[in-house]
């Protein structure tokens, strides 16, 4: 299957006219009035890169070292929940994609496939796992369980989601609220036979961690909205001391925005930083993540830092490497792949973008993406855009 699209926006406007509104709204959306959202993208066009000319260039490298891995592009597909409503077995496909094209895939903590179907389904290559902690600490032990016997490599602890944002799409589409489908709901499902054909195929979806545990809820809506509750406001470092004593693998923070913070984490053992804003669907108004970026990098001292949020284009990946960033995490622009043209869309995502740093490479006079993370700040006309670092 061929999916011809030209850029990540393209993917997104096939996304929309194929999925329900409900869903689209869900991946697509962010908090309140969508501000920091908008910064999220908005921000990376802040920063001007230095193109330099007659530079002899062989053919780009564009391998990196990030999460203890060379890997053959800087980026890799992070945890998007419930991928497995915008394509069949959407957690899977992506998965594939990631895994053909030397990339690792983390599967979020609210995805319909568990970590056992990803392995029964032929996915050997390399996995990560969103985990939230959540009141029943035992069932988070348990979810550790799952992913020690899945051979996961890297655990993304998410710590930015004790209160959950107001999401206005969300709520005027009643998904969280929602315990069943109603006529409006059914309706917009029915404007868009071929994703209900698809989803027929697939099976009935359920969130994956929680599968045959009856006080979660009968249905995907039901369970959804339990496991959301069920996120515990108290999380504290004493819990990350803990998971990090119990989790012998690579663990992160998923969801740092203020320097104090990454140097908490970096206190507290872990392997890497993932500066996130959850996409901007928490606390509007909250930096950009590529502005928070250089301050965390500062205040990290040497611990890995990955960014996740706003990634559309190549030149966006190769800005945040230059700015520190070890590697980043796609989000929004895959999981409109897996919408537009599952497996093969995702795949086209991947392919786009791994072109797009090839040739911002080669204006810049880079041969390689090693050679980008050497150079640093030196890539931008103003090496300070940002302002300098915020060492509150």
């Amino acid at each position: 299957m061929t999916i011809a699209f030209a850029n990540v926006a393209d993917a997104r406007r096939l996304a929309r006219r194929r999925l329900p509104k409900i869903f689209f709204d869900y991946v697509d959306g962010g908090a309140s009035a969508e501000a920091t959202l908008a910064a999220n993208t908005g921000d990376f066009d802040r920063l001007s890169l230095h193109q330099r000319v007659l530079a002899g260039l062989e053919p780009r490298d564009l391998s990196t070292v990030f999460l203890g891995q060379r890997h053959a592009l800087p980026f890799m597909l992070g945890p998007v929940g419930f991928l497995g409503l915008f394509a069949g077995g959407g957690e899977i496909l992506a998965a594939r994609a990631a895994h053909a094209a030397g990339i690792p895939s983390c599967l979020s903590n609210f995805s319909i496939a568990s970590l056992d179907d990803l392995r029964r389904a032929g996915c050997a290559g390399p996995l990560q796992f969103q985990l939230y902690v959540l009141k029943d600490r035992g069932l988070a032990d348990e979810f550790l369980a799952a992913a020690q016997a899945a051979g996961v490599e890297t655990l993304h602890l998410t710590v930015d989601t004790a209160v959950t944002g107001i999401r206005e799409r969300d709520a005027r589409n009643g998904f969280r609220a929602a315990t069943r489908i109603g006529p409006r709901m059914g309706l917009g499902m029915a404007l868009r036979p071929a994703w209900v054909v698809d989803m027929l195929r697939a099976g009935r979806p359920g969130v994956g961690a929680v599968r045959g545990r009856a006080e979660f809820g009968a249905n995907i809506l039901e369970q959804a909205g339990t496991l959301s509750r069920l996120i515990d406001p108290a999380l504290s470092w004493a819990d990350v001391d803990r998971l990090r004593e119990r989790w012998s693998g690579r663990m992160t923070i998923k969801g740092i925005l203020h320097p104090e913070d990454a140097r908490r984490a970096r206190q507290a053992g872990v392997d890497a930083i993932v500066v996130s804003n959850h996409g901007g669907r928490q606390l509007d108004g909250a930096r950009s993540t590529v502005s928070a970026l250089p301050g965390i990098v500062e205040a990290a001292d040497g611990l890995e830092v990955l960014l996740d949020g706003g990634i559309r284009r190549g030149t966006d990946i190769v800005k945040a490497l230059a700015l520190g960033a070890s590697g980043v995490l796609l989000g929004r622009a895959y999981a409109w792949g897996i919408a537009a043209g599952g497996e093969a869309g995702a795949a086209r995502v991947i392919a786009l973008l791994k072109e797009e740093i090839d040739v911002t490479l080669a204006l810049m006079g880079l041969s390689s993406v090693d050679e980008l993370k050497r150079l640093g700040r030196d890539a931008f006309v103003d090496r300070d855009v940002f302002g300098p670092a915020d060492r509150s």
